[in-house]
């Protein structure tokens, strides 16, 4: 979970005595707004530094249309590229192309804080049940006999009507507008605790961790079709800023613009690169129009910033590979080929990496401080001038892209971490691949939101790529 400032919290809620933990601005069992809560002693800020160029050309491809000061770069190999540790030096055995920087510089000005957390849930899909219900659980043959009725009934009565929701604690109770049992009193779990999709060569899973009250990722995947008919694969992963206000709500926003910006770029045959960087732009302008609430709802909650989040993604299209990105999510490349070199192809905006690039500590070090994960650049209206990364890559083998927020790379850092922990058939079934990852996560401990994306990189035509 990226982290930027948050004010301290105190040990139990004042409203229902709920347990809490440090950064929480509201309590995760009865909403209570810890806001009034005197603020944290802020951290000082960390230098700003440029942003990072992208490597050598070789994608036979019309140049990407300029975009004022952001123009994406030339597109070069995923083989040029080495494969990196978190600090952005090579891993042993391989050698940085020419013109390839050894990390990027962060942009903007960094932010500091530490991780919200706190309790559980998990989705199920639940049977139609009837409308009333007694106080205590009705004998199970009655609840089967009442269901079928009501659902013969609606059906007659409403084709769209949603039929109502069931406890998964009694399995009795209705679930009224507040997410509680009418019979036990049990909260229900959230919808964006566990998700999971696929569209078609592309998949994604997204999980609420083993620490924390609630999912602040989102993901959006997708698939098109270019001009000439050529499939095209879309996938993006945004983590929220945990000590922001609304984080989930950023994330979602901004899948959702990056996803529908991408999906319609494409279509027009805009060139992939430019592509992504003009959805990132759209995604920063979704996450900004969160901010933008009338002074009375400033007067009642003063201490709140505005929503932020980071953003990953990626587009596999006619033998290109693109990737783009602001914040500390990150996409690695994986052969299907396992002898074949594994790359992490972005470069964390975060004041580890600011620090291993400048020189000023070592990673041991620089990992081992407690602002590590401070990111430098991120989604929002808070932030500083938004300047997307984006890299083209031509690959001459087949393989898979993994898209992830720090939740999974947390347990899989290195290129070599990450391609161990990718089952081998992870191109042919990237769901259950994707629902791997995720269990390696939780199995690690589970921190953090974890979610992650995998998009199939299929075998170039005979000559396509580079040796």
């Amino acid at each position: 979970m990226s982290q930027m400032p948050q004010q301290a919290a105190p040990a139990k809620c004042p409203s229902c005595a709920e347990p809490l933990e440090s950064g929480d601005l509201f309590c995760g069992a009865c909403g209570y707004d810890l806001s009034a809560v005197p603020a944290a002693p802020p951290d000082h800020p960390t230098l700003t530094m440029g942003a990072a160029g992208v490597g050598p050309s070789g994608v036979e491809w019309p140049p990407p249309e300029p975009e004022g000061s952001g123009n994406p770069a030339a597109p070069h190999l995923p083989t040029d590229l080495a494969g990196t540790d978190s600090g952005g030096k090579p891993l042993p055995g391989s050698t940085p192309p020419h013109g390839s920087p050894a990390s990027p510089a962060p942009h903007g000005s960094p932010a500091h804080g530490s991780p919200v957390s706190p309790a559980s849930g998990v989705r199920f899909d639940r049977p139609p049940e009837p409308e009333e219900y007694p106080l205590q659980a009705p004998d199970p043959r009655v609840a089967a006999s009442a269901s079928s009725a009501e659902t013969a009934e609606t059906a007659e009565n409403s084709e769209t009507a949603e039929l109502p929701k069931v406890c998964v604690a009694c399995r009795a109770g209705r679930v009224d507008d507040d997410g509680y049992c009418e019979n036990c009193g049990h909260a229900q779990p959230r919808e964006r605790d566990h998700m999971e999709q696929e569209a078609g060569p592309v998949a994604a899973v997204s999980d609420r961790g083993l620490r924390h009250h609630r999912n602040e990722d989102a993901f959006a995947v997708g698939h098109t079709a270019l001009p000439d008919g050529t499939p095209a694969s879309v996938a993006v992963v945004c983590d929220g800023v945990s000590s922001a206000t609304r984080p989930d709500e950023a994330s979602m926003a901004a899948s959702r613009a990056a996803i529908e910006s991408l999906l319609a770029a494409l279509e027009q045959g805009t060139h992939p690169q430019q592509a992504m960087h003009d959805a990132i732009v759209a995604a920063s302008q979704a996450v900004n129009a969160l901010a933008e609430e009338p002074p009375s709802a400033r007067e009642h909650a003063p201490h709140q910033n505005a929503p932020a989040c980071t953003i990953v993604g990626s587009v596999v299209a006619s033998g290109l590979l693109v990737v783009g990105w602001v914040g500390d999510s990150r996409v690695y490349w994986v052969p299907v080929d396992r002898s074949a070199p594994t790359a992490r192809l972005t470069e964390d905006d975060s004041w580890a990496a600011q620090m291993v690039a400048a020189g000023l500590m070592s990673e041991a070090e620089a990992y081992a401080d407690e602002r590590a994960h401070a990111i430098t650049g991120w989604l929002g209206a808070d932030a500083y001038e938004l300047e997307p990364h984006t890299a083209s890559f031509k690959p001459d083998r087949s393989g898979v892209v993994v898209v992830c927020t720090d939740g999974l790379w947390n347990y899989a850092e290195t290129a070599e971490e990450m391609s161990e922990v990718v089952p081998a058939d992870a191109a042919q079934r990237p769901l259950h691949a994707a629902r791997v990852l995720v269990g390696h996560a939780l199995d690690g401990g589970g921190h953090d939101n974890v979610t992650v994306a995998l998009l199939p990189f299929p075998e170039p035509p005979q000559g396509a790529g580079s040796a």
